[in-house]
């Protein structure tokens, strides 16, 4: 992970918004987290990385925001996976009430194959996030907002 990509970012709810407002009701909105544990000074940090991805059209390509928060990290992989979970869940709250007609999805990087350390939150993740909005989230390999674009800014 560079340095450039450790340097904390907010959400400016605010744009977020009007894009959404400006956008088509064929516009589809994703949301999704990812992130990596990283040393500094012999401490381990981890930066989490939520995105919004707003697809203008389903086809007119699109507009990404995103968030970068950096905390210590403990080692508790279960707590930094659902850590994920609540952020992108979080992110999702702020901008429900304007979503309106359009796609809505929350993305998690957790997946389903027992082989992967991710699979422990799977039932505890999805679960979560159906319980919070009526709809399961997208896991690997279909949560491309979390396992693909939230995931190149955590490296």
């Amino acid at each position: 992970m560079t340095r450039k990509h450790r340097k904390e970012v907010s959400f400016d709810f605010d744009d977020i918004r009007r894009v959404i407002e400006d956008s088509s009701e064929s516009s589809a909105i994703y949301v999704g987290a990812d992130s990596q544990r990283y040393k500094k000074r012999g401490q381990h940090y981890v930066a989490y990385v939520t995105v919004i991805i707003i697809h203008i059209d389903g086809e007119h390509g699109g507009r990404l925001f995103k968030q970068i928060e950096v905390e210590r990290d403990y080692g508790q992989v279960r707590l930094r996976l659902m850590n994920e979970v609540y952020r992108a869940s979080a992110a999702a709250m702020e901008i429900q009430d304007f979503i309106g007609n359009r796609t809505f999805e929350i993305h998690l990087d957790i997946n389903p194959d027992e082989n992967f350390k991710s699979n422990a939150v799977v039932k505890e993740a999805t679960g979560y996030v159906l319980g919070m909005f009526g709809f399961k989230p997208k896991i690997k390999p279909d949560g491309f907002a979390a396992s693909t674009v939230s995931d190149r800014y955590t490296k």
